[in-house]
């Protein structure tokens, strides 16, 4: 998915910022080994907690066990907050995407999302697809894969020059 717009938020930037390309926003979210998901609660209040993170097309993929607060969050509010990067104050990029998570049933798409998830853990963690069925090797734990669709996202280029970018999809 491509934004419509990109743009450079004056107020939050260097003068000589220049809007960080959407492409190199992507590749962070996709290289970033944990991004944090923020999830609303039912009674409003936020709920964040740490996920692997697979990028397919544009989307943002997680998973997440139905026995999970985030699980639970997502049935009563679609709303999230994505957000990928580090703790570096005068280097790298931040990436913050604001958009709506579905759950995915898609099973050829679900078994893309479980090889790009074995490659991104080196093997460790296994997810095997069977009619549609996120099995993980886990008794007990039934998974499921949620695709967000931005709607907006920042890119926060840290260094010299710093900006603020932000893009509308």
């Amino acid at each position: 998915m491509r934004p419509i717009s990109e743009r450079v938020a004056r107020r939050y930037s260097d003068e000589k910022a220049d809007p960080v390309a959407w492409d190199d926003a992507e590749a962070r979210l996709a290289a970033a080994e944990v991004a944090w998901v923020v999830t609303v609660r039912p009674d409003g209040r936020p709920h964040a907690t740490p996920v692997v993170p697979a990028t397919v097309d544009g989307k943002i993929y997680f998973h997440t066990g139905t026995e999970e607060v985030k699980f639970a969050n997502l049935q009563a509010s679609p709303h999230v907050l994505v957000l990928a990067g580090d703790t570096a104050w005068d280097d790298g990029l931040d990436v913050a995407v604001e958009g709506t998570a579905a759950m995915v049933g898609d099973d050829a798409l679900l078994r893309r999302l479980a090889a790009v998830l074995r490659d991104r853990w080196d093997g460790r963690w296994r997810l095997e697809i069977v009619d549609g069925e996120v099995i993980s090797g886990v008794p007990g734990t039934d998974l499921r894969f949620f695709e967000v669709t931005p709607v907006k996202a920042h890119g926060h280029a840290k260094g010299d020059p710093y900006g603020h970018t932000t893009y509308r999809f």
